[in-house]
């Protein structure tokens, strides 16, 4: 299957999926946006505020952008004096630029990465706070919590999900989709709660197109046959992937 025989589905929130729609376009691969979920501001501002000037030695790790943009909104980033500052990849990295805060980040743009910092390695008796959404997977603050840092929680936003009739995944397949791009495991159950009525058609033909080693094993424990790992949730990391597959599948 050639990139112009692809049909992507984006699982991404609005903006973010609108930019990867116009950057597949340009590579002339057909894509569809269909956003699972929206943020919405959760923390407040005074709260944010104490959590800052209570912890002006911590070191700060953002997990995403809109983590980025809804910290901003609760409490200006330009009034926080912590001077080590981590992202977890390259969009919130430049988030973070964009507000002239200079971010260090992981080679592997993940929680297994951000533990491989050496500023991460020595934290015992250090404090860390983490800018997240809700929820969210626990495994970066247990290993930090392990190695003997105290760990604070931002939660910047939360996810509110969108309610899709039952005929959605039959409108999916009428437009055509066979690639699914998913960058958590959150989205991926989800995607799989939409589709659990409809045809074998998702797990056995369609291609999914997943950020990491952990969401594609999860997806082949939940019966997905055709998985490719990105290996990065960043938009030039599932181009490549795209590409790459439509590349192997024209020789």
């Amino acid at each position: 299957m050639s990139n112009n025989n692809l049909k992507v589905m984006i699982t991404r929130p609005e903006s973010s999926g609108c930019v990867l729609a116009q950057r597949l376009k340009e590579q002339n691969i057909s894509s569809l946006c269909q956003p699972l979920f929206d943020y919405q501001t959760s923390a407040s501002a005074s709260a944010t505020q104490q959590l800052v000037e209570n912890n002006t030695q911590a070191i700060v790790i953002f997990v995403s952008v809109a983590a980025v943009e809804f910290a901003n909104q609760a409490y200006a980033l330009k009034y926080w004096s912590n001077k080590h500052i981590i992202a977890v990849g390259e969009k919130t990295q430049q988030a973070l630029a964009e507000r002239k805060i200079i971010a260090q980040i992981p080679q592997q743009q993940c929680s297994e990465g951000l533990l491989e910092l050496n500023v991460l390695r020595e934290v015992n008796h250090k404090d860390i706070i983490i800018v997240r959404g809700d929820g969210g997977r626990e495994h970066l603050a247990q290993q930090l919590t392990m190695r003997g840092a105290t760990v604070h929680y931002l939660e910047s936003y939360i996810k509110v999900w969108r309610s899709f009739t039952t005929e959605i995944a039959q409108q999916w397949q009428n437009n055509e989709i066979n690639c699914i791009v998913v960058t958590s495991n959150a989205i991926l159950e989800r995607v799989l709660v939409l589709i659990n009525n409809s045809t074998s058609y998702w797990k056995k033909s369609c291609l999914w197109i997943v950020a990491s080693d952990r969401i594609k094993d999860h997806a082949n424990n939940l019966g997905l046959s055709r998985v490719i790992n990105a290996n990065g949730a960043n938009d030039d990391a599932i181009i490549t992937a795209i590409r790459q597959y439509g590349i192997s599948h024209d020789r």
